[in-house]
């Protein structure tokens, strides 16, 4: 079986609660504080409950947060390569969600910062297997050691590039070594447009595929209208499942990971996306990013 594996951080998603974030220079108070594991635990989670084999390959620290990341990992037997950075804690991210669901990000850097090109090879990536990188990796200083193992990789492993909102306002030269390695671009409709200069969520899949390469895969979300899946020279729309939500934390990262789980399971591109939909319509309606469907919920939900 093919396994998900991510490069990228980890971290402690502090998620407060608050009736409106305050004016600057002004207060407000929140109504709830919750800490969950966030970022690539998130993909990984949602992959695993999907039934696939996933592994983490990023660095994690020594500290409370490091644990609370590694016991939520576990719990859904995600596997772990790199051993913990002795001498930090894992990072953070402070999640200001609003009544609407719309989130706001503070991140505070840790131990996920300090991966190598070796320590990311524990991952040992083998042909066929779907490896996750992310745009936020590209900042110093996991830029160049995320580059160096890109590099490294054997033919036929996927690459999979979530380019998160950063990654358009890199210099070409940097876009252009992680584009020549990304077989796979999943994104939402922002993201996609901000690379591609294009207004139109419809027309972006196939102009991200002509930068990328013909081999490429490409999937753009668009919220409630679903996701294009574009390969083999055509797109299709894959309708959503619209809900009220409640917290759209962790919605995307939740429908990449059901994607490449059930890519990893041998499901074609369609079938995958129409999964994935289900599963972030599921994460919406509940609270904090560790709210990743099983495999069995999402079979319920379509039903």
């Amino acid at each position: 079986m093919s396994r998900v594996l991510h490069t990228a951080q980890a971290l402690v998603d502090v998620v407060v609660e608050v009736p409106a974030l305050p004016p600057p220079g002004g207060n407000t108070n929140a109504t709830s504080e919750t800490r969950y594991a966030g970022g690539a635990a998130t993909i990984l989670v949602a992959a695993a409950r999907t039934g696939a084999r996933a592994v983490h390959g990023g660095a994690h620290g020594t500290g409370p947060n490091g644990d609370l990341v590694r016991s939520v990992l576990a719990a859904d037997g995600v596997a772990v390569s790199a051993a913990p950075r002795p001498d930090s804690d894992t990072g953070s991210c402070l999640v200001f969600v609003e009544p609407s669901a719309q989130r706001s990000f503070v991140t505070i850097y840790g131990a996920e910062r300090e991966i190598t090109a070796a320590s990311l090879a524990t991952l040992a990536p083998e042909p066929g297997d779907l490896l996750c990188v992310s745009g936020y990796s590209l900042f110093d200083p996991t830029r160049e050691p995320l580059l160096e193992f890109l590099e490294t990789l054997p033919d036929g492993v996927e690459v999979v590039l979530d380019p998160g909102e950063p990654f358009a306002s890199f210099d070409r030269e940097v876009q252009d070594r992680v584009l020549e390695r990304t077989t796979v671009w999943t994104s939402n409709a922002d993201e996609a447009r901000a690379l591609t200069g294009l207004d139109a969520p419809e027309d972006t899949p196939e102009a991200l595929r002509r930068r990328i390469g013909s081999h490429a895969a490409v999937i753009v979300r668009d919220g409630e209208r679903g996701c294009i899946v574009f390969h083999h020279g055509r797109g299709t729309e894959i309708p959503a499942f619209p809900q009220r939500a409640v917290d759209t934390n962790g919605a995307g990262d939740t429908h990449t990971g059901v994607l490449l789980a059930e890519r990893a399971l041998g499901a074609d591109w369609e079938s995958a996306a129409t999964r994935a939909n289900a599963a972030a319509a599921i994460a919406v309606t509940r609270k904090g990013p560790e709210s990743a469907p099983t495999r069995a919920e999402v079979d319920a939900f379509l039903a």
